[in-house]
């Protein structure tokens, strides 16, 4: 395996096979040998900078220590060498140059070299001398440079080697060579004869390894002091690392340097001026802002504070090193607020550092802010305020009310007149001051319900037209809006109102009305930010009021609906006293809804029915259910029966309902039907998922009636009971809704006992008593709507109803016709006699012919005259048209051509064929 450089995993060995072709080098070649050889010389000089980098500033000195030391000791080293390489030179020099010279001016030398043979005589000296004067040769030789001496003898008769001709002339040379035996220094000196003629020349020569050894003897010294000097660059370090240590808390040099130039960036580069001050009142240090916010001299520093030019007051503060916290102090055109501490705190310098920050461009920017968040509290209160009602005047109020005195001195607000209606504005209408406001009352300003048309030169028209705010910044210099209403608005100049912003109220593309933003107290006109905020600002109400809009439109068209289905007035009638009472609820139009029916026989019908819910569908819903009981309550069904078709109406009405959910059921429909009958003065009442009815007995004692509960209308499946009730005549019938005794917040025990508490208040006459249970709550509108109805009971007294029992006899007829003659001669009633003896004679034919006994004939006397012929058949007669040529069939034709009304009602024991005339 063998394993790549610079990778953490290995790879097999692949065997070569062949022969390795090697690519010849090219440009990208000389690059990578170019870049290895880089990375290997700094990896050469890695040990430096990783020994630089040593965590600790002690550690560093160290090492400086260690290389100044050894720098020193290889510098003394290399200056020992030079020295003694050049006082050996200078030695060998000098020996050479006094050895040669002493032999060539010995006595006998010149005699000698000019003698038969020189070598005899001097040879023998020569040595002599060489071991005497320790160097390596002493030669004698002629000016030719032969030589007659050599330590070698060998060497005596060759020619020397070195330079003579300087010698030769009289002149001592010296010089050095490479010789065979290495460097040496030799010297040549003439030897003159006693007439000063050169006779010979004598050599003298020594190596400088001969005259060499000081190095080594001086040498160790130098190292021994070099040892010495670590040591004590050593036991130095230690005690300079320990003072670090306590001084700069561990840190390292890097983290020292990095330290010092964050703090140096940061005090030269914060937006506060920083100044530190001796305990003596100098100046230590300041920095760039400190500089600029005091303009302090290039030379501050070192300088007392009190001598710079400050201002009196600052410079007193810096000067006494008190504590200050945010005094603000004027320095030229600055606010300077100024936080001062000591610096002697937990060991610290004596002195004081002091912060200086320029609060003017703060004091501005915090205006702006702080009128920023005024505006964005104003919309929020705009948002929140406006539009807490479904009412348009009321909508347009909450915004004057929001924008006076926080954006505006004076608001108006004017809308289209189709606006309050709920409707549609048209276009180049005339304008309806709807909302009106300001500091003052007095403003000379159009009043609320002022219709206004504005020209085409004002900046309503502009802003109309626009559909954008229109900005007029002084309205004493604006002709369009001047030519308005001279008059006016001249007195509104005069006055003091100087700038306006009037704004479209506006939902899309359809324009509503104008807001119009007045200024007077502040004398600065409004500006383009403040256009800005009005358009929004009426932005966010144009939502409300065009929701109050649309809420109006549709509450006015389910009112009306509403109204239309309920009864406008009451049906005459004598057997009983009604007075009723309808509270619509707060959320708008709903379901609730009564009526009273006239029956057959004088009697009447009493009707209080609920739709749960609230709006159109519930209006429309109530008028069908309304409609049905008008047409079911003329079949003169008993109560329980009508109930029970109207449950069939409403299942089969839930059944029609579209599967998209557009409409909603009709589950939770109550009803209450009660049928008074004033002869007998009983009333049958049935109910279904509707409250007890109350009866307030003639001394005013309240009870609620135990009518049994059946279920609402629209469930099915469980039958309804009847349950009749005697009520004397005074006593009264109180039929209502849900809404008057239930509420959220209590339990419907507590609002019936609250209104049978009421009700015993109450005074004796209808009316009285929908005053004591309604009327209080009116201000406080219920969440749901009340419908109220209070029947007093009548009686048809005994001389007004007249009965006879009839015979089932043919014979029977004509006494019928006789006693009701003198009947109606006893009433004055004499017109009416031939008709309702016809009337009476048809009928009573009818009944013997084709019903059963017994038979009975009653008359009474109401409002109108009523006939009516009981029998215990259930079959019904049908109005025919008899031909021509038949004898019988035209009995009930004729009953109905004389007769006001006529009908059948079926009984629990037959049926009443009845039949009323208009009294004269």
């Amino acid at each position: 395996m063998v394993r790549l450089a610079g990778r953490t995993g290995t790879r097999p060995a692949r065997r070569s096979s062949g022969r390795r072709l090697r690519q010849a080098p090219g440009p990208a070649s000389r690059a990578r040998e170019r870049a290895e050889r880089s990375r290997t010389a700094d990896r050469r000089a890695g040990w430096l900078r990783s020994a630089l980098r040593r965590r600790t500033v002690a550690g560093q000195v160290f090492l400086l220590q260690v290389v100044v030391v050894l720098l020193l000791g290889l510098a003394a080293v290399v200056a020992l060498v030079l020295q003694v390489r050049h006082d050996s030179t200078q030695e060998a020099r000098t020996r050479s140059l006094a050895v040669a010279a002493t032999f060539a001016h010995a006595p006998g030398t010149a005699a000698a070299l000019t003698g038969p043979d020189p070598t005899a005589v001097l040879q023998p000296q020569a040595e002599a001398i060489r071991k005497t004067a320790r160097v390596d040769f002493v030669v004698a030789m002629d000016t030719h440079g032969v030589r007659y001496t050599h330590p070698v003898p060998d060497r005596i008769g060759q020619k020397f080697v070195g330079t003579i001709e300087p010698a030769v002339h009289g002149r001592t040379v010296v010089e050095e060579i490479k010789g065979t035996i290495g460097p040496l220094v030799q010297a040549v000196v003439p030897v003159r004869a006693p007439d000063g003629t050169v006779v010979g020349l004598v050599a003298a020569g020594i190596t400088t390894k001969r005259v060499g050894g000081l190095a080594e003897r001086q040498l160790p010294v130098v190292l021994a002091a070099a040892g010495a000097g670590l040591a004590l660059a050593t036991a130095g370090t230690a005690l300079v690392s320990r003072r670090l240590m306590r001084q700069t808390h561990g840190l390292g040099p890097g983290e020292m340097a990095r330290m010092y130039e964050h703090h140096d960036a940061v005090l030269h580069s914060v937006r506060e001026g920083v100044i530190i001050i001796g305990d003596d009142g100098e100046l230590l240090l300041a920095n760039d802002e400190a500089h600029r916010l005091l303009g302090l001299p290039e030379d501050a520093e070192r300088r007392p504070v009190t001598d710079l030019g400050l201002d009196p007051g600052v410079a007193g503060l810096l000067a006494s090193g008190r504590v200050a916290t945010d005094e603000v102090h004027l320095v030229g055109d600055r606010l300077l607020a100024i936080n001062q501490r000591p610096t002697d705190v937990d060991g610290g310098p004596s002195g004081s550092v002091a912060t200086l920050r320029d609060s003017t461009e703060l004091r501005a920017l915090s205006g702006r802010a702080e009128l920023a968040r005024e505006r964005l509290s104003l919309l929020y209160d705009a948002g929140v305020g406006v539009g807490t009602s479904l009412d348009v005047r009321r909508t347009a109020q909450e915004l004057v009310e929001v924008a006076v005195p926080r954006f505006a001195d004076f608001v108006t607000v004017d809308l289209y007149d189709a606006v309050l209606r709920g409707e549609d504005p048209e276009p180049g209408a005339t304008l309806r001051r709807t909302a009106v406001g300001g500091i003052r009352e007095d403003a000379p300003l159009y009043g609320v319900g002022r219709q206004i048309r504005f020209i085409p030169s004002s900046p309503q028209a502009d802003s109309l037209r626009t559909c954008r705010p229109v900005l007029e910044p002084r309205l004493e210099a604006a002709p369009g809006w001047l030519a308005q209403d001279p008059e006016r608005t001249e007195r509104i100049v005069e006055y003091g109102i100087h700038s306006l912003i009037t704004a479209p109220v506006r939902t899309g593309s359809t324009v509503l009305g104008l807001v119009n933003f007045w200024r007077s107290q502040k004398p600065e006109p409004f500006d383009a930010e403040e256009l800005a905020l009005a358009e929004e600002l009426v932005a966010r109400a144009a939502v409300s009021i065009d929701n109050a809009r649309r809420y109006t439109r549709e509450h006015g068209m389910a009112v009306t609906l509403q109204r239309s289905l309920l009864p406008r007035t009451l049906p005459e009638q004598n057997a009983l006293e009604i007075a009723y009472r309808y509270l619509p609820a707060q959320a708008g139009v709903g379901g609730d809804w009564f009526d009273v029916l006239p029956l057959s026989g004088a009697r009447v019908a009493l009707v209080v029915g609920d739709v749960v819910g609230h709006g159109l569908h519930a209006a429309a819903t109530m008028g069908r259910l309304r409609t049905a009981v008008h047409n079911f309550s003329a079949l003169d069904l008993p109560a329980d029966e009508l109930l029970g078709l109207l449950d069939e109406l409403v299942a089969r009405i839930d059944q029609d309902e579209p599967a998209d959910g557009a409409g909603a059921p009709v589950i939770g429909a109550t009803c209450l039907y009660a049928v008074y009958d004033p002869v007998t003065r009983r009333c049958a009442l049935a109910r279904a998922g509707h409250p007890p009815p109350a009866v307030i007995s003639p001394s005013g004692e309240v009870t609620f009636a135990d009518v049994p509960a059946g279920p609402p209308l629209g469930l099915g499946g469980l039958p309804f009971e009847t349950t009749e009730l005697e009520l004397p005549e005074g006593s009264r019938l109180v039929l209502y809704t849900d809404g008057l005794v239930e509420d959220r917040r209590q339990d419907i025990d507590i609002g019936l006992e609250d209104l049978r508490t009421r009700l015993a208040a109450a005074g004796p006459s209808p009316e009285e008593t929908c005053r004591a249970v309604v009327d209080a709550r009116q201000p406080f509108r219920a969440p749901d709507d009340i419908a109220l109805l209070v029947a007093r009971a009548r009686g048809l007294g005994p001389d007004r109803v007249a009965e006879w029992d009839v015979p089932p006899e043919p014979a029977a007829v004509g006494e019928v016709r006789a006693s009701v003659s003198r009947r109606l001669a006893a009433w004055g009633l004499e017109e009416l006699t031939f008709t309702t003896e016809l009337i009476l004679s048809e009928l009573v034919t009818n009944a013997i012919r084709y019903g059963s006994a017994p038979i009975r004939v009653r008359v009474l006397r109401d409002r109108a005259l009523i006939c009516e012929v009981f029998d215990s058949s259930d079959t019904s007669p049908h109005l025919r048209y008899a031909n021509t040529t038949d004898e019988g069939g035209r009995g009930l034709f004729l009953v109905a051509q004389v007769a006001e009304r006529w009908g059948t009602r079926y009984t629990a024991d037959g049926k009443v064929i009845w039949a009323e005339q208009p009294l004269p």
